[in-house]
Order: C-alpha cells, then sequence, then structure tokens
C-alpha cells in the first residue's frame, strides 16, 4: 500500500512499511524512512508506484485551467477530489486527483487552504486583486529580464542610469532596476561597477565622484534659496588697531585677522579678530536654517561647496580696506618673558589693512627673514603688498617668537613634541574654465600638487593665535556657565580619540585646559553657534548663562555636536576622495611608473600599505620581500582605476637596510582615503585632532 501525504507544505508519496493507531511508518522512493500521521495523509493507492503516480499528476497540473477550476469550484469548503470530480468528471483517476490537489496548492489566490487536503474558493474581488498583482509582477519581470539582457549587451537603459546612485550606494534591493544589475552581474560575472561602467552610465570617472556625493549629501543640489545679508544693528565701538589676515590666495571666507600693539613699550596686546555674522542673525533665522542645515562648508580641489550665500559671505568677511565688525579677544604679553598679563573680548568695528596670502609669502616670509633686519627679496610681489610686508615686518616678527612660545608650552603640557613629519599637499587645476557648470571642475584638467611643509612661520603664527582663541574663549564661556561646543581628548594614550561635546574638557593632543572651535563662523556652524554664546558673554558678563540662545543641557545644541559631527566626518572623507581621485589623476598625466614610499602597516597576504614620499597617496603592494613598518621601498605602480579610486603596486627593491619608525603623531581621525566602497552587494541582493597648520 502506498500513501501520499503533507509534509510541512510539500507532498511526497511511499510505500506504508507499517502502522500504528496514529501513524504510519513510509519509505520514500529514495529509500529515506519518515513517520507520518494519520491527520497528514491524503489519499491511499495501490496503483501507479509513489513516484510514477507524482510525475503524471506533475504532467497534468500545466493542463489545468485555474479560472475555469475556480468557476466549477463550491462556494463551501471542499476537497481537492471534489474538485477533481466536478473538473474532469465523476470518476476521476489518481493522477488527476492529485493534479488537481497540486494546482490548488499552488493557486493561493484562487482557492484558500482550509485545512490538509481541502479548500475554499477565493471572493471574485480578492481574485481579480491578486490576478492584477500577478500581471504587474510579471510585467516587471519582463522589464528586469531586458534590461538585464541590455546591461550584458554594453547598453544602459535609462531607468538604470536614472537610479545609478542609489542602486550602487543607497540599494532599494526590491527595485527592478537593482535587480536587473543583480541578474546582469550575475550572467556576465562582473562586478556590478565593472558591467555598469562598460554599458556606458558613467560619462566621466570626475562627474561619478561629484554626482555621488551630491547624490549623498546635497539631493536637492548645491543652491541657495533667496536671501540677504541683515545688516548688523549694534553700535560697534571702532578698534585703534591695524588687523591683517593670512589666508589662502582662494580664500574668500575670510574669518580671522591678527593685531599686535605695544611693541617696544614692555606689554604688547596680540588682537585675534573674528568675523562677527553672529551680530546679524541668531538661531531659527532664515540664514542659520540654511547654515544648520550644511554645518560646514565643503572643500575640494578646485572648487568647494560654503555653508552660506556668497553675498552673505562678503557682508561678513574681514575683506581689507574698511573696518569690519568683529569678536576681538585681545590678550597681553610681557614682551620679554612673553607671559599673559590680561585678557579681554570685545565686539567691535576692526580696521583690515591688509589681506596676506601665504602661497604668495610662504617663501618670503621664513624664519631667517623675521629674525634679520636683511631687505625682502621677492620679485613676484608688487610694490603695494612689499610695502605692507615691510611695514609689518616688526609685528609679524614678534607673533612669530611668541608662536613659538605658545607651541612649546603645549608641547610640554602634551608631553612630547608635536611631529609634523608629512606635508601637507596643494592641489591646483591648470585649464579650468570658470564659466563652465558654475566652475565645477570637469576631470579633464592639468593638475598640480605641491608639497607644503607643516609648521611653516606663516602656518605657525595663525594656528598658535586660533588654538589661543579657541581655548581662552572656552574656558571663559566654562567659567561663565555658558554651555558651548568642545573639542576634547583624554589622553593622548592610543585609541583616545577626539571628541565632541557641551562641557569644557581638557584636549589632551592640543595641550589646553579646553578648546571650543570659535574662529570660523563663515565656515563652520559649531563656531558660528560659539560664537552666539561668546556675544552674549561680552554683552552680560557674569549673568551671560541667562541670556545667552542655549541654555545649559539644551537638546538643540546636543543635536547640533551629533549633526555636525556626522556631516563634518562625510565631508572630510570626501575632499579626502577627491584629493585621491587627482593624485590618481596625476599619476596618469605625468606617466608614472615607479613611486617611493614607506611601509606603514601588514595586510593579509603578504601584502602591506605604503604611503608615497611625495604624493598624497596610500596603496597596497606586494612583493616577495619580508618588510616591516617604517620599511623604505621603490614601487612599480599597476593600472590606475578613477572609478573604484584603486592602484597597486609590486615592491622593486628595498631602499634602506634601518627600519625607521613612522610618524606617532599622525592623526588617527584624518581621513585615509582609499578605493571606493560599493554599498552594493550582488551576492545579498536576492535575500530581499592635531591642529592642522592653520586651523583658522
Amino acid at each position: 500500500m502506498n500513501v501520499l501525504f503533507d509534509e510541512a507544505g510539500k507532498f511526497l508519496a511511499g510505500r506504508i512499511l507499517s502502522e500504528a493507531e496514529a501513524s504510519a511508518q513510509v519509505e520514500l522512493d529514495s529509500g529515506k524512512r519518515v513517520k507520518v500521521k494519520s491527520a497528514n495523509q491524503l489519499l491511499r493507492f495501490d496503483k501507479p508506484g509513489p513516484g510514477e503516480l507524482i510525475a503524471q499528476a506533475q504532467q497534468l497540473v500545466p493542463s489545468i485551467e485555474l479560472a475555469l477550476a475556480w468557476e466549477f469550484a463550491p462556494d463551501d469548503e471542499f476537497g481537492f477530489a471534489d474538485l477533481a470530480a466536478d473538473y474532469f468528471g465523476d470518476a476521476p483517476s489518481l493522477a488527476q486527483q492529485v493534479a488537481a490537489l497540486f494546482a490548488l496548492h499552488e493557486a493561493p489566490h484562487y482557492f484558500r487552504r482550509a485545512g490538509k487536503g481541502r479548500f475554499k474558493k477565493a471572493p471574485a474581488e480578492i481574485v481579480q486583486q491578486a490576478l492584477a498583482a500577478i500581471e504587474k509582477k510579471a510585467r516587471i519581470q519582463a522589464e528586469i529580464d531586458t534590461w538585464a539582457q541590455q546591461l550584458a549587451q554594453g547598453q544602459c537603459p535609462e531607468p538604470v542610469a536614472t537610479q545609478l546612485y542609489k542602486i550602487l550606494f543607497r540599494p532599494d534591493k526590491n527595485a527592478p532596476e537593482y535587480k536587473a544589475v543583480v541578474q546582469a552581474a550575475k550572467a556576465t560575472q562582473k562586478p556590478p561597477l565593472t558591467l555598469l561602467q562598460a554599458a556606458g552610465a558613467i560619462s566621466s570617472p570626475y562627474q561619478f565622484h561629484w554626482q555621488r556625493f551630491l547624490f549623498e549629501h546635497f539631493p536637492k543640489g548645491t543652491g541657495f534659496p533667496p536671501l540677504s545679508a541683515p545688516a548688523i544693528t549694534d553700535t560697534l565701538p571702532l578698534a585703534s588697531v591695524q588687523a591683517y589676515s593670512i589666508d589662502d590666495s582662494s580664500t574668500t571666507e575670510i574669518d580671522d585677522a591678527l593685531s599686535v600693539q605695544g611693541l617696544g613699550s614692555g606689554t604688547v596686546t596680540v588682537g585675534v579678530h573674528i568675523a562677527a555674522p553672529g551680530l546679524a542673525f541668531g538661531p531659527d533665522s532664515p540664514l542659520d536654517a540654511v547654515a544648520r542645515q550644511r554645518l560646514s562648508t565643503v572643500y575640494m580641489p578646485g572648487y568647494k561647496i560654503t555653508m552660506l550665500p556668497d553675498e552673505v559671505v562678503e557682508a561678513y568677511t574681514l575683506g581689507e580696506g574698511v573696518p569690519r565688525p568683529a569678536i576681538s579677544l585681545y590678550v597681553t604679553f610681557d614682551e620679554a618673558s612673553l607671559a599673559i598679563t590680561g585678557q579681554r573680548t570685545l565686539l567691535e568695528q576692526v580696521p583690515i589693512y591688509a589681506n596676506l596670502r601665504h602661497d604668495k609669502l610662504g617663501g618670503v616670509v621664513t624664519p631667517e627673514w623675521l629674525e634679520t633686519d636683511s631687505p625682502t627679496v621677492a620679485p613676484h610681489l608688487d610694490e603695494a603688498t612689499l610695502a605692507r610686508l615691510t611695514h609689518l615686518r616688526p609685528e609679524l616678527s614678534f607673533l612669530h617668537r611668541l608662536a613659538r612660545h605658545l607651541k612649546a608650552q603645549r608641547e610640554q603640557v602634551r608631553g612630547k613634541p608635536e611631529n609634523f613629519n608629512r606635508p601637507d599637499y596643494s592641489f591646483k587645476l591648470v585649464g579650468q574654465n570658470p564659466d563652465a557648470d558654475d566652475a565645477v571642475p570637469t576631470g579633464d584638467e592639468t593638475v598640480q600638487i605641491s608639497v607644503r611643509p607643516r609648521g611653516e612661520a606663516l602656518d605657525l603664527i595663525v594656528s598658535e593665535a586660533m588654538i589661543l582663541a579657541n581655548s581662552t574663549w572656552g574656558t571663559w564661556l566654562g567659567e561663565l556657565g555658558v554651555p558651548g561646543i568642545y573639542r576634547s581628548q583624554a589622553s593622548m594614550a592610543p585609541g583616545v580619540k577626539v571628541r565632541m561635546g557641551t562641557k569644557a574638557l581638557p584636549h589632551a593632543g592640543i595641550g589646553v585646559k579646553s578648546y571650543a572651535w570659535s574662529t570660523s563662523p563663515l565656515r563652520r556652524y559649531v563656531d558660528l553657534v560659539n560664537q552666539w554664546q561668546l556675544i552674549a558673554a561680552a554683552r552680560h558678563g557674569a549673568t551671560a548663562a541667562l541670556a545667552a540662545p542655549f541654555k545649559p543641557k539644551d537638546a538643540s545644541l546636543f543635536s547640533i555636536v551629533s549633526s555636525f559631527d556626522t556631516a563634518y566626518s562625510a565631508y572630510n572623507g570626501n575632499q579626502a576622495q577627491m584629493e585621491r581621485f587627482w593624485t590618481l589623476r596625476h599619476l596618469q598625466q605625468a606617466g608614472l611608473t615607479e613611486l617611493t614610499g614607506a611601509v606603514i602597516k601588514d595586510l593579509p597576504g603578504g601584502a602591506w600599505l605604503v604611503r608615497a614620499d611625495d604624493l598624497p597617496l596610500v596603496f597596497p603592494v606586494m612583493g616577495s620581500q619580508l618588510l616591516a613598518r617604517g620599511a623604505h621601498v621603490r614601487v612599480a605602480l599597476g593600472q590606475v582605476d578613477l572609478i573604484s579610486l584603486d592602484v597597486n603596486g609590486t615592491v622593486l627593491e628595498r631602499l634602506d637596510d634601518v627600519v625607521t619608525s613612522a610618524d606617532e603623531d599622525e592623526d588617527e581621525d584624518a581621513p585615509q582615503a582609499g578605493p571606493l566602497h560599493i554599498a552594493m552587494d550582488v551576492n545579498e541582493a536576492e535575500g530581499a585632532d592635531t591642529p592642522a597648520p592653520t586651523p583658522s
């Protein structure tokens, strides 16, 4: 005797070996023996054999018209044998009965299961909805098949091209466009990015990275709503100083300037003057909404996305020639010992004598020039700039002396010197059209990468002045009980990172009691927030905590910290990725096939991570030699991939005999750009602060 039974929704048949009161021992054609409960036994038969019956029934299933069967089916609950009798005739064969069972089971949109082998027809409206859904699913699958075929043939369907960045970086695994790429990638055995590139979905490598960044962070574009710069209504006193800024030539958001008074008198007053947009607009204003949404200016070679509209920046930037509203920190020093003897903060109009550009002055304003009275040799500078430089030489000389003193004090607190072994790099794009598409680079420009050693005289002057202001103001806010946004580091032990918070805590990496970013309110939102708090402190003194826009434990302050930290990390990561793009583009343009560099890390599989000597590039290398961290090597470069931002190398020879240690002060929080990460995973698709040179 044979039996057909239901095993967890799957129909099986086998030979009965023995029976008990409520079950039977059944042997399948495979030889496997199973225990089948009586309630799960649907049909007993002698002939044909179990396997033959299943095969005959499966052949009959396609011939059953489900719509017709639904019409024949009774309105009440029924068994599969009842439907077989209605559909095939009064005496259906075993194969026809089993075929009816299979058909009923596989058509839940027509028939609902009511028990083992029993069913009930679905209401007409449900059937219509189900059929429409099935038709839609089939239509979508047909589209997926067509798109996948086009992709495999090197053509990119428009719907896939439109969803390119979403497919790769924020995939919806149920979307037909995503499924088409998965299907084509599996069929062609190509990675999704390679497949899409071959199909022409990517117009150019640069546009791919640019549009990816916009998709992730500026999906509505980079434009601003119509906004005007509010006038500052405060009557501000005019400062009796001649201030000057020190920035790159490309800087338009001039946040900070310096001044020196009292040279030769024994007491010198250094002024740190910060642009004051916080005097013009406050929290919850239209400009605040824009700044809070962006949180920071975004930098990349050849382009930037400003936090505030250009016309607003122009209204508050510290441009030369006229007095500008500023919040000023005045710190007095003993001229001989450089000991601090006093400090005060004022809201005022500050005359800006000059906007100095250190990319033009870096080779002129050297320690030797500052420490002597030698003539200024700078044929590339115009007479007006030379005259200003000569006029400011005594002040710059004092500021450089002061900067070295302040740095030494911080290093004493840190417990070890700041080590700036690695240089900074500047990127200049030659051939960029300033009138094309808002001056966004195309990727075809010639890139020039120049080395700028860290710790140059002008860099040191600016960085120490800004550290002085940020630490002084941060401590002051803490003493007044006014909350601010701080950067802190509990210690310099390995793994202890810089964190942002609302409490005035020490920053071990910089070596200061507290550190609140306050010197870049045109470029960073946290600096603007801290400026609002500082303005309240300057106006109200001891009662500032009551008047400040943000009160202690203000929930919005914590929200700003969280949002800024996320956005700032993403923007820095994008800058690092775009710098990597242009570095790889430089390799191509210069025809470089070899580089020298130092091993910085071991990788699995006998590989190493190498940092190039003369370029901002970290890349993996292979080799037969046994290398250790710090080893200096010459490397042959492999093929450059501008889409994945990838390049690797092979060690040709070792250039040293002694292992040198890597830079211990390397900033662990600094973004290290590497090959591009694609969020799309074909295998899963079917499952449904060490201070920078100028931290102003």
